[in-house]
This record gives C-alpha cells, sequence and structure tokens, in this order.
C-alpha cells in the first residue's frame, strides 16, 4: 500500500494546505487540547498509543494481537507498554475464582 503513496500520504495530521504537521508542532497541539480540555497530566500523542494497546489489552486479554496491531516484534515490548490496573485485574480475578468475593461463604 505505502508504494502507491508518497511520504506525504504517510501523514496522519496535516495542516490546512495538505502537508504533513511536524511532530513537534503535533505534540504542542495535543498539549494545548490537554489544557483546553482540563487534563492536569502531560499530554502527547503516544499517549493514544498506550491508551489504545491498554484498552485492547482490557476488552480481549489477547497480547499477541495487540502486538501485531502495534506493530510490535517482540512480545516483551507488547508486555512493557501496557499495564493492567489493579481493578481490573481484581475483578478478573472475582470473576474466576468461585471463593475470590469476600463475604461469601
Amino acid at each position: 500500500m505505502r508504494d502507491l503513496f508518497g511520504p506525504e500520504d504517510d501523514a496522519m495530521f496535516l495542516s490546512n494546505q495538505g502537508r504533513r504537521i511536524s511532530t513537534r508542532n503535533v505534540q504542542k497541539r495535543f498539549a494545548e487540547w490537554g489544557v483546553k480540555q482540563g487534563v492536569n497530566s502531560h499530554i502527547h500523542p503516544h499517549k493514544l498509543r498506550h491508551s489504545f494497546a491498554t484498552h485492547m489489552l482490557e476488552s480481549s486479554g489477547d497480547l499477541r494481537a495487540v502486538q501485531e496491531l502495534l506493530g510490535h516484534a517482540n512480545l516483551t515490548t507488547t508486555q512493557i507498554y501496557t499495564h493492567l490496573d489493579f481493578q481490573h485485574l481484581a475483578n478478573v480475578y472475582d470473576a474466576a475464582h468461585p471463593r475470590a468475593k469476600r463475604g461469601k461463604s
């Protein structure tokens, strides 16, 4: 597919003139949007990739599929890249283990 298009066509973010926006400009715009939306943490484009990987892993549990979608050659890279929050992990444990829930005998 990439053989059909030039370097400009690979760009995800384009200016009003249809040209590729620089990496730094994309970072600046993300930071500005984060401030406007009241996001307290530092926001940058890479967080989209991290969020995508996390949500895919939480919804599917398929680390190998997430690896393929991210284009990682090594599964170890995907393991480092993603994380599960402890509440989600506790919910999975509670659902799988018959005596896991407190207060039940």
